[in-house]
Parts: structure tokens; C-alpha cells; sequence
């Protein structure tokens, strides 16, 4: 089963689609796009997920996400539960989802951040670039994008795995002004969960054991 997000809601593939967003998210097209998730194209990897870049049919560059801790039941499970979360995000700040898989493998599809995580530039050969400004500029670019999920969303998340590498830079990621944040976009939604709708605030009782990443 197949199916691609567009205005925030969740469509299946029988429905009519443009064609390009049909056939650019297929699993195959999606192989096809990753050169059959080549070790070249790998960008990023975690304990539940490789991440790799892709070309698809139209040129356009994306970041697929493929599932690959577990059962299949675990991985089907960890990817419904990412997709459930993550289609009701809709923020610049944020990774945009633009489409998903699940024949055969569970597949999520995004836009491409073609300066790659903060976690690389801080910790590579142009860390210099990021001086205090931008770094500063940074920081209330994440803030707002956690305002957002915390207390603007539909239903509020918590992340629970906030680092420099699931911070993605744009292109455009000094902005003109503090009000124009989209030079930056948080991912990785995995372990996310949903905020209960009748407390204002966390408790211990919300999160039953850590999660995240040590360092």
C-alpha cells in the first residue's frame, strides 16, 4: 500500500495524483533513485533507520528514509507511527514530507537540506563558517520550531531526541531577518510522541523511560 502526502492530509495512491508525485514515490522508482540504496548515497544512519539521497525522475533531490531495525511487524509498526506524527507537522521549520512507501520496505521521502546537519558543520572541516551570529540565529530558528510542536501544533509533540545532527540546514540558512526562519529544519521523528490533550505541561508520567541519544 502506498501513500503521499500533499496539504497536510494522507492520500491513497488510487486516488488521482499528479503523475510525478505518483510515480516519483514508488519503492521502485525510489531504488532506482538511490541507485538500490547504494552505500555512496548513504547520509545518515541511526539504530531504526538508514537515510540516503535520491534523484528522483523529475531531478528533484530527496532524503529517503528506510526502515531497518526489527521485525518487519516492528518496522511497519515504527513506521506507522512516525507517518501518523509526522503528517501533521507543518512548519518551515521542520522537515517537509513529501511522500512515502510501504511495498516491501518502509520508506519516508523528503526534501533534500543540501548543506546536510548542523552536527556535520559543527563538527567538520568549515566549522568556522558558524560564527556566534549564526549560531545564535540557529538556536532561536530550533526554539521556534519546538514553540510550534510543544504548543502550535494540532496535536502537541515532544521530539525526545533533539541533537545537532537532526538539525538540517538549507541553503538559505542565514536569514534576512529573525523573522524569516527558514534556513533550518528539525528531523528525525521516531521517537516522537504525543503530548496528552488535557495537560498544559510534561510530567514523568507522559514519558515512561529515557530516550534519545547519550553525549
Amino acid at each position: 500500500m502506498m501513500f503521499v502526502i500533499k496539504d497536510g492530509r494522507r492520500k491513497r495512491l488510487d486516488q488521482q495524483q499528479p503523475a510525478e508525485v505518483v510515480a516519483g514515490n514508488r519503492n521502485s522508482c525510489l531504488k532506482h533513485a538511490t541507485n538500490n540504496f547504494g552505500n555512496e548515497n548513504l547520509i545518515g544512519k541511526g539504530g531504526f533507520a538508514e537515510v540516503y539521497k535520491g534523484r528522483l525522475q523529475n531531478g528533484e533531490l530527496v532524503a529517503v528514509k528506510r526502515m531497518i531495525r526489527g521485525t518487519k511487524n516492528e518496522r511497519t509498526s515504527n513506521f506507522l507511527s512516525e507517518l501518523g506524527i509526522i503528517a501533521h507537522i507543518d512548519h518551515p521549520n521542520i522537515a517537509k514530507l513529501i511522500g512515502c512507501g510501504g511495498e516491501g520496505e518502509m520508506l519516508l521521502v523528503f526534501q533534500l537540506s543540501p548543506m546536510g546537519s548542523l552536527g556535520s558543520l559543527l563538527h567538520g572541516p568549515n566549522k568556522n563558517v558558524l560564527d556566534w551570529t549564526k549560531r545564535y540565529k540557529i538556536a532561536l530558528g530550533i526554539a521556534e520550531g519546538l514553540v510550534y510542536l510543544h504548543e502550535e501544533c494540532d496535536r502537541r509533540i515532544i521530539h525526545r531526541d533533539i541533537k545537532c545532527d537532526n538539525i538540517l540546514l538549507t541553503k538559505d540558512f542565514e536569514p534576512q531577518s529573525l523573522m524569516d526562519q527558514k534556513f533550518l529544519q528539525i528531523c528525525d521523528f521516531g521517537l516522537a510522541k504525543w503530548l496528552p490533550e488535557q495537560s498544559p505541561h510534561l510530567s514523568p508520567h507522559d514519558i515512561s523511560k529515557f530516550e534519545g541519544t547519550f553525549g
